[in-house]
């Protein structure tokens, strides 16, 4: 059945391509994901998966191509769009030499965050780091760093979340709360995009799942028709990789 002309996505890419050199990153990567979907990204190192995530939240420009965000030119509504972004990636994004009080307090500025100390205490509360809040980012561990990052994306309660490996670092504890915080803030509302090498956490928590490979979406299919048998197989033959 053709798509309604008048059908607005969370997120469209169209054709978009990233070059590095003379390295093609994206080979004309085309992309629909619908409001509320939770979509996971598969595929091996330097499939492009990151640069993808890097290209939708605007930290990296695409070399070619459009990308839409709720209907909207992401290139010439950048600023706007990034307040309905949360992000977590490899970068955390936080200043050392600031507590984590003080961290969530610059963003909730940044972005306008209504109530702010009390959204503070929520997102802090979320991911378990209460006891740390008023302790320096530099002197915490990696996870630690990365369960304030989370409280970071989450702060501003943004529709769409893009997170590149959000479990790095973590602990399982941690692991849950991250996706608990995103299952019951969402409402079944945010739209969420996600990569990780973790096949069976994909599967739970994906609706749909892609597999890139050297810059292409190699493969697409609803979560729900995958176990995690077929799922190996179905990578093996996509990439020429095995997991």
């Amino acid at each position: 059945m053709a798509e309604p002309f008048s059908t607005v996505w969370a997120v469209e890419t169209q054709d978009v391509t990233k070059v590095f050199g003379n390295h093609l990153a994206l080979r004309g990567v085309n992309l629909k994901v619908a409001g509320g979907e939770s979509v996971v990204l598969y595929g091996p190192n330097g499939a492009g998966k990151t640069t993808l995530l890097r290209v939708l939240s605007t930290i990296m420009k695409p070399t070619s191509g459009n990308i839409l965000i709720d209907g909207l030119n992401l290139k010439d509504h950048a600023e706007a769009l990034q307040r309905r972004m949360g992000i977590v990636s490899h970068h955390t994004f936080l200043y050392n030499s600031l507590t984590a009080f003080e961290n969530l307090d610059f963003y909730s500025r940044m972005y306008d965050v209504p109530d702010a100390r009390e959204r503070i205490r929520e997102v802090v509360d979320m991911v378990g780091m209460t006891a740390r809040l008023h302790d320096r980012v530099g002197i915490l561990s990696r996870g630690m760093q990365q369960r304030l990052s989370i409280a970071r994306a989450l702060l501003h309660k943004p529709s769409l979340m893009l997170l590149d490996e959000p479990e790095t670092g973590l602990d399982q504890q941690a692991i849950s709360m991250l996706w608990e915080a995103l299952k019951s803030e969402g409402q079944g509302k945010r739209t969420v995009i996600f990569t990780t090498h973790t096949l069976e956490r994909g599967l739970e928590l994906g609706e749909r799942l892609l597999i890139l490979d050297r810059g292409k979406i190699v493969h697409e299919s609803a979560t729900k028709d995958m176990d995690l048998a077929c799922l190996k197989e179905t990578y093996r033959r996509a990439t020429g990789v095995g997991v």
